[in-house]
């Protein structure tokens, strides 16, 4: 099948920027986004907790269905909030992985399906580098020297960033992601699904000082991180006390995961030379890491991105300013593109 590409106003450099849809289907959230160029539109999002909440965890099979019924209402809805039609754009992307396989299926089906329509360019999306550069969507120029951290639900990364499409793994996590140890700290306390954000939630009623919990591979000496102590900790704790005193257990645990993350970030700050730290992901929206990083980067001098909470889960806007960028340095549409769901971070981080 022969490639489309972009008209020649379109190319970088000259011209209008290019209309570009983009469609995020990774896990249980329906959402798309309309953006001109690195200009975020319209973005809408359709969050499927309520619904795994009853299963206390994402059920794939039930994920998929409810893309196939909200992936259509999303879409209309984007298109009316930014003014526009289906016919009017210059580029489609989606995301490609990680995922999960039948969700990823539906989202990168339906962006195909509408690239070919329109005969447009097509581009997949890494749906990690979409929460890495996300920290840039309202920056001008965009991706810049810096090191970036991705914290979320499945993840934990910190990444040398050089530019769009150049970056360097620094360390990731051994075993669970913070966000993952948010989660079932929450969920061994009795706390509603998701428990991460419950867990910040009572944790600003706790005393973070009343336990003091592992700070795993602190002073490791490398980057690597590693949350599955600290939450065996909290399991050891809990069967202590009667009444267990939530609030505190949720603050002392917080504290645990802040101290780790700031530290070991602001090393890899300091030993790269750069002056920009760009934070992203799930976890990146808790109140006391935006507060620790926010005063710890003050003090050093260091320019503080932190993702803006609405592209902080999962979310198509920061899928379509990848695919904006990755247009402007003239990346190639790719309609044989298929999904990915395993994807490590070794297959596109060096």
């Amino acid at each position: 099948m022969n490639q489309p590409e972009l008209t020649d106003d379109r190319q970088r450099g000259s011209g209008s920027q290019p209309l570009i849809l983009a469609l995020e289907t990774s896990c249980d959230e329906s959402a798309a986004a309309i953006l001109r160029g690195t200009e975020l539109l319209a973005a809408e999002v359709f969050s499927q907790i309520a619904v795994h909440g009853q299963y206390g965890g994402v059920v794939p099979e039930v994920a998929s269905r409810n893309h196939l019924r909200a992936l259509r209402p999303v879409l209309d809805m984007t298109l009316r909030r930014a003014g526009v039609s289906l016919q009017e754009f210059d580029a489609v992307a989606a995301t490609a992985g990680p995922g999960l396989a039948t969700s990823l299926m539906l989202g990168l089906s339906l962006a195909k399906g509408i690239a070919v329509a329109l005969g447009k360019p097509f581009l997949p999306v890494n749906h990690i580098e979409g929460h890495l550069l996300s920290p840039f969507l309202l920056e001008s120029p965009g991706p810049s020297e810096s090191v970036g951290l991705v914290v979320s639900g499945g993840h934990t990364l910190l990444v040398r960033i050089h530019g769009t499409g150049r970056y360097r793994l620094l360390g990731k996590t051994l075993d669970d992601a913070a966000g993952e140890a948010f989660d079932k700290v929450g969920k061994l306390l009795g706390l509603p699904y998701p428990g991460g954000p419950h867990v910040s939630e009572m944790a600003l009623q706790g005393d973070g000082r009343r336990f003091d919990f592992p700070r795993s591979m602190l002073n490791s000496g490398d980057y690597s991180f590693s949350f599955s102590g600290l939450k065996t900790a909290v399991r050891y704790l809990l069967p202590k006390h009667d009444p267990v005193p939530v609030a505190d257990v949720c603050a002392s645990f917080q504290e645990a995961v802040v101290d780790v993350l700031v530290a070991k970030t602001l090393r890899a700050v300091r030993e790269a030379r750069v002056d920009t730290l760009a934070v992203s992901g799930g976890v990146s929206c808790n109140h006391r890491l935006r507060e620790r990083f926010t005063d710890a980067c003050k003090a050093m001098g260091v320019r503080l991105l932190l993702a803006s909470p609405s592209v902080c889960t999962d979310n198509a806007a920061m899928i379509g300013y990848v695919a904006a960028l990755k247009l402007a340095d003239a990346y190639p549409s790719r309609l044989e593109a298929e999904i990915e769901p395993s994807l490590s971070t070794a297959q596109w981080l060096g």
